[in-house]
């Protein structure tokens, strides 16, 4: 009996192996596309968790990935949707899309065509270190967690009029986001975004597009290290609360840098606005913290309306605004609570030398309803009779009108660099 299961135990290591090699899990394959073969084959071909590598070349295909993949380019091959529906579609979860160039998606605004177009519930795709160039949309995104849209130039119609091209990415109905490093321009918007929560924006260049960001009914976000600039807008803000929106550059748009509009409980810190025809637009803002930014050489430095209260506006620089704030209200608000602000036509003084103004200063004075009315009275801005004119003004009520009231203003700004950010209009 012992020199039988002795002499057994051979074949039953055998059959041990070959169980466990059928049973295990089939290692990930790559299947390689040469020019003139067809990726939708090779895709429709691939199992589960495959790659497939696209040599370079040109591929007139439309995409349909239904598995997860990875579809990488060797040597960044396009692919062509022939201007006609979407260019790639995907629509399962765990796809990564890298390396490509992708073009000419079909131009129908009803029906979204995009150069790539994500379904819902394709959770956790990358699109990654590609151009989505020519295409209505550029990403077409909704309905999905955890996206990764990271290093991509995404360039739209720019032959076609504003309003008949797509956003270069929609981001609609999504969690946890992330759109880090990449370059969007002649698109309608840059990034419009609505109900979409947890997402992190950082270092992304919008530029030459309608809004550089268009958002709406989202919470929790993160705008970080981003550059918008030859817009109409730059970053649009809207109907939303809890963003933290820092060390962003907004600059040369020709008409706001930084909207907030009712915006609550955010931080809104260390951003460079500059150059732009409002800096910011602030209207139903409540709860906000808005500090140590630079905002510089605007035609209106903040263009404050509609019950924005309850901010704290503390440590920023205010800096050869031709207007530094226009205030629309009914009633005083002060500002710079806490460290105060800096106000480059500040007229007052600091006797005790400790580096703080003696008098509040105001920023709707009766010069700058002056200039309001009379816009060629900011010619003479910076003279001894418009200077002597607000000194007058201060110690006559009757002449006042509700204004942002700072009642300690810093008599240096926190910015030394603030000179580099003169001349930044965009024509």
């Amino acid at each position: 009996m012992a020199l039988l299961t002795l002499r057994a135990k051979p074949w039953v290591a055998a059959l041990v192996l070959v169980l466990v090699v059928a049973t295990a899990p089939a290692l990930p394959a790559e299947i390689r596309v040469h020019p003139g073969e067809s990726i939708a084959a090779a895709v429709a071909r691939a199992g589960a968790g495959d790659t497939v590598a696209i040599e370079r070349g040109r591929y007139d295909d439309h995409l349909r990935i239904d598995k997860p993949l990875k579809i990488i380019g060797i040597d960044r091959p396009t692919i062509s949707g022939g201007l006609a529906g979407d260019t790639i579609r995907i629509i399962s979860p765990d796809v990564t899309i890298e390396g490509l160039i992708v073009t000419d998606s079909g131009d129908d605004l009803t029906a979204q065509n995009a150069g790539i177009y994500i379904q819902p519930g394709a959770d956790r795709f990358v699109v990654k270190d590609c151009d989505i160039i020519y295409s209505l949309f550029g990403l077409w995104i909704e309905g999905v967690r955890d996206p990764q849209i990271i290093g991509n130039l995404i360039v739209g119609k720019r032959d076609y009029a504003s309003a008949q091209r797509g956003n270069g990415i929609e981001l609609y109905n999504t969690s946890g986001a992330r759109l880090v490093g990449n370059n969007i321009s002649f698109t309608r918007d840059g990034i419009y975004v609505d109900v979409s929560h947890h997402a992190v924006f950082r270092g992304n260049k919008i530029h030459d597009v309608r809004y550089g960001t268009h958002y709406m009914n989202s919470y929790y976000n993160v705008w970080e290290d981003n550059d918008v600039y030859h817009n109409r807008d730059g970053l649009a803000l809207m109907e939303t609360r809890n963003q933290v929106v820092r060390n962003n550059r907004a600059w040369g748009n020709s008409d706001v840098g930084i909207m907030l509009r009712t915006i609550q409980d955010s931080v809104i810190e260390n951003n460079i606005v500059a150059g732009n025809q409002r800096g910011f637009f602030i209207y139903d803002a409540e709860y906000n913290a808005i500090r140590n930014n630079l905002v510089i050489d605007n035609r209106v430095g903040a263009h404050v309306w509609a019950g924005s209260i309850h901010n704290e506006v503390d440590g920023n620089d205010f800096i050869h605004n031709q207007e530094q704030v226009r205030y629309v209200a009914a009633k005083d608000e002060r500002w710079g609570i806490r460290t105060g602000n800096y106000w480059s036509n500040y007229v007052g003084w600091d006797r005790d030398g400790n580096g703080i103004g003696d008098v509040p200063y105001e920023a709707n004075d009766v010069v700058d309803r002056l200039i309001w009315r009379l816009p060629v009275v900011k010619l003479l801005l910076n003279s001894p009779a418009i200077q002597s004119l607000r000194l007058i003004a201060q110690q006559f009520p009757l002449l006042r009108v509700p204004s942002i009231v700072d009642p300690e203003p810093r008599m240096q700004p926190a910015h030394s660099h603030w000179s580099q950010w003169m001349g930044k209009q965009h024509d």
